[in-house]
């Protein structure tokens, strides 16, 4: 008797000897006959093929809520004897094998879900009467482990299939650029099934597509560098960082532009850097910095693309990105939950605060917790809405454990893990920090969506890079269409305020009706002065609750003027805009301006690309001579920014008047720009950069 085995791991996991198992004998075939459902196992039960015995156990452990496998097999030695004997096993069979350790290598520390079950079925081939047949000579249905639910057992690998038509349907969609979770959406639309109901995950479909994957991953690097060479070429105000391994290949490479290198000098404060996609086509981990502008579009700052998702890989890539930026670290930056990632910021941006992007959080709950909750899905994530969206951390934190008994999530591991990382991503932990918009659900789709532009699952690496700088261009373009439609929009004053009018020609309109929402909401509020301060709440509030402001009115003492004002809501350092509270105590302090330091530069009407934003923003470098010429020269910047806003606004009431203001603003921009520009007014950081210019647009031929 000779034996075989399917897997090396299960050699002395399980005892199912002749001894110990289940024997069949005629009297007991012929009751299992009689009493037994065909739905179950029983001894004597006859199949044509050991496939069909699979298939049928396989349909029986589902529905019992676990999955089986192949386990070994037995064969008689001599010609034409083949297999006589199969064992079916629990996939929590056996015991987790020993893997060979490489400390070169990234090891992944996947826990084992094998526990040594005995459950089996065994089938033998029967030949004494005539067409050979595969009868079950043993089964047991004892499970040392839980056996799950319905909604559960799906998820198991076993069960997660992908049919041919949809293979197709997920390679179409994959040729046209999107994301895996968007296929994944439109599919579930497409079958009529709730979200994560589909049988298969996206693991599945990324495992699929990487299947297709045939290019030459040589190649493909000295396509990528020669196109980084040639932008460079083209313009030589464009950065590429890369690193080669022992065998000259390449290994990580990461690359800005010279717009966008100018970008982050101002809108550098709150960054996004997205690492939840991988460039299918090469199989490696793509990482995308993106910002928010002053009229709250998405710009771009950078890419990378690393073999590994490790520690040494992501310390590299924030080195080579903070390079670019001349070491500018953001305030703040958003990162999907990677804890290697975490440690990476922690150590090349100890200034920066690290939280969580809300959004790609909430896109893994359909996976996470749509089978678990059932119908109470939806009611469970508007109260995780609510308790995102308070204030403080104590009522956050009452809130939470209110939710995890109301819906029974107390032993969610995803539940626990929410919870564990709290203050990375719940707002009542993040109001003191600057993310200038980038947690709202608005300007999340509106960054998901200028990703997707140039994400293209099937891409050659070559022509990735190419399509980044592409979208770029067409972002910029885009951007300035979209601002202009913005500038010629007619403000419409809802208060009649001095400082409504004031900030409505400094602000951009998306900034401004931010700040005017809180206007028209500062008037329902009361102000009560106290010893140390204003206390401000809603005006049908008799008692208890409100705000705590403190105001220091422009004085000698307070450096730049315009007083210094802040509130305990902590709005203006989460968003660098004003709250209702701040802007009431203002109001009844007589004050008819905002402050200057309280209308931030990344929020006014200004151009990113002009050199005179900078100008604005930066003290020193290569601006005027001295700090009186240097805010002069601000100030009629200023100015003139406010003379074009009126003009637009003015404009834009009538076609008679816009034909007019197009023409003399043409001649008067084509004068302009027959002047050299000087010197003393060229943007500081130019001789760090190499001055800054547009980029040139990349043709498809090298």
């Amino acid at each position: 008797m000779m034996m075989l085995y399917d897997d090396p791991s299960d050699r002395r996991s399980l005892s199912l000897d002749d001894a110990s198992s289940t024997e069949e004998s005629p009297d007991e075939v012929r009751l299992s006959l009689e009493t037994e459902n065909d739905a179950v196992p029983y001894i004597g039960q006859r199949f044509p093929t050991h496939d069909a015995a699979y298939e049928f156990y396989s349909e029986f452990a589902k529905r019992c809520g676990f999955s089986i496998r192949r386990h070994r097999t037995e064969g008689k030695d001599g010609v034409g004897k083949g297999l006589t004997r199969r064992y079916f096993v629990c996939h929590r069979a056996g015991n987790t094998p020993v893997k060979n350790t490489n400390e070169n290598k990234p090891q992944r520390n996947r826990k084992s879900s094998r526990c040594g079950c005995q459950a089996y079925l065994r089938i033998s081939k029967i030949t004494d009467l005539g067409a050979p047949e595969w009868r079950v000579t043993g089964f047991a249905n004892h499970h040392n482990h839980e056996l799950l639910e319905q909604n559960q057992v799906r998820f198991l690998p076993a069960y997660r299939t992908i049919s041919d038509t949809d293979k197709s349907r997920i390679l179409m969609f994959a040729k046209t650029g999107i994301s895996v979770q968007q296929m994944m959406r439109l599919m579930e639309l497409e079958k009529c099934v709730e979200p994560g109901y589909l049988p298969f995950t996206e693991k599945d479909v990324r495992n699929l597509l990487q299947s297709f994957r045939k290019v030459d991953p040589e190649d493909e690097s000295i396509d990528l560098l020669r196109m980084c060479r040639n932008i460079k070429d083209k313009d030589p105000n464009f950065r590429f960082e890369c690193t080669l391994d022992s065998d000259n290949r390449l290994e990580n490479i990461a690359w800005s532009y010279a717009s966008s290198i100018q970008s982050y000098e101002i809108f550098g404060d709150a960054v996004v850097f997205d690492t939840t996609h991988r460039l299918t086509a090469f199989d490696m981990p793509l990482g995308i910095w993106v910002g928010i502008n002053n009229y709250g579009m998405p710009c771009f700052f950078g890419c990378v693309l690393l073999r590994e998702e490790n520690l040494r890989s992501f310390l590299w890539a924030l080195k080579a990105f903070l390079g670019f930026m001349n070491g500018k670290a953001p305030q703040t930056i958003l990162t999907d939950q990677n804890m290697f990632l975490k440690e990476a910021i922690a150590m090349e941006m100890p200034t920066s605060k690290h939280a969580l992007c809300i959004w790609m959080i909430v896109g893994k709950f359909p996976s996470w917790f749509n089978a678990v909750l059932g119908e109470r899905y939806n009611d469970w994530k508007a109260e995780f809405y609510r308790l995102y969206n308070l204030e403080t951390v104590g009522d956050f934190e009452q809130g939470w454990r209110e939710m995890i008994n109301c819906f029974g999530v107390q032993t969610n591991r995803h539940i626990t893990n929410l919870f564990a990382l709290r203050s990375l991503w719940a707002l009542p932990y993040l109001r003191r920090h600057f993310f200038a918009g980038m947690t709202s659900g608005g300007q999340s789709k509106s960054i998901n969506g200028f990703i997707q532009r140039f994400l293209s699952a099937q891409s050659r690496v070559g022509q990735f890079v190419e399509q980044v700088a592409v979208a770029v261009d067409f972002r910029d373009q885009a951007g300035e269409q979209q601002t202009m439609q913005q500038n010629l929009q007619n403000i419409s004053l809802k208060t009649g305020a001095p400082m409504e009018s004031h900030a409505a020609t400094v602000l951009t309109p998306f900034a401004f009706c931010k700040l005017q929402e809180q206007l028209v909401l500062a008037a329902h509020y009361a102000s009560f002065q106290m010893e140390d301060g204003f206390l401000v709440r809603h005006h049908t509030k008799v008692e208890g609750g409100g705000r705590k402001v403190y105001w220091v009115p422009e004085s000698d003492q307070v450096e730049g003027g315009g007083g210094l004002i802040s509130c305990s809501c902590h709005q203006f350092e989460f968003s660098g805009i004003l709250c209702r509270h701040a802007l009431r105590v203002l109001s009844t302090g007589n004050c008819f301006q905002i402050p200057e330091r309280y209308l931030p530069i990344r929020w006014r009407r200004i151009s990113s690309s002009s050199s005179s934003n900078k100008l604005v923003q930066t003290g020193g470098g290569g601006g005027p001579s001295s700090s009186t010429d240097h805010h002069e020269h601000a100030e009629r910047v200023q100015f003139l920014q406010n003379m074009v806003s009126t003009l637009i606004t003015e404009s834009a009431k009538s076609k008679e008047r816009l034909d007019i203001a197009t023409e003399q603003v043409a001649t008067l921009l084509s004068r302009i720009q027959e002047q050299p520009p000087p010197v003393s007014v060229s943007v500081s950081s130019s001789s760090q950069l190499g001055g800054i210019s547009r980029r040139t647009p990349i043709q498809r031929s090298m």
